[in-house]
């Protein structure tokens, strides 16, 4: 099973594919011409470093397409008072005594140092489909789990500032 995805991941996913296809691939083929055409190979910097930057690039594509491949697409389906995708919450943490505030992402978006958790997570899966003034136990694994309580969720679900992250 691959990645779990909205549609509007798989969008932002085909959009990245089409740019590095049709604007960027001509670019670092050009570019890769031009060192080439600069002599000795063994000692061109050019050369080598267009051949990485286009190497990459064809590794981008790669690696999204298979994502798309072999992803399962999901949709949001919490109700109006239950935390769900997209969701920003924030949790009063008890054991630290402290608030935080996280945005619930599919797995591709998340990144902690953001502020966006994926459901995947241990703190994401804990949190689905719970609602505001709920205790939640968070199960990090056998031998550590630890409580947060529910304080405030935002429903709003806008997607526009979540980038799809780098492998």
């Amino acid at each position: 099973m691959g990645e779990i995805l909205t549609d509007k991941d798989i969008e932002k996913i085909r959009s990245e594919i089409t740019y590095r296809k049709i604007e960027l691939r001509p670019k670092l083929l050009e570019a890769l011409k031009e060192a080439r055409e600069q002599g000795d190979l063994s000692e061109n910097f050019e050369y080598y470093t267009a051949k990485r930057e286009k190497n990459r690039n064809e590794s981008r594509i790669r690696y999204l397409e298979r994502i798309l491949k072999t992803c399962e697409v999901i949709t949001d389906n919490s109700a109006d008072d239950e935390v769900g995708l997209n969701n920003t919450v924030t949790v009063y943490i008890e054991e630290d005594d402290e608030e935080e505030t996280y945005k619930i992402v599919t797995s591709i978006r998340g990144d902690s140092l953001e502020g966006r958790i994926s459901i995947d997570s241990p703190l994401g899966k804990a949190l689905m489909h719970r609602k505001v003034g709920e205790r939640v136990t968070v199960k990090v694994n056998d031998d550590y789990s630890y409580d947060v309580i529910i304080r405030r969720l935002d429903k709003d679900s806008s997607e526009d500032d979540d980038q799809i992250s780098s492998y």
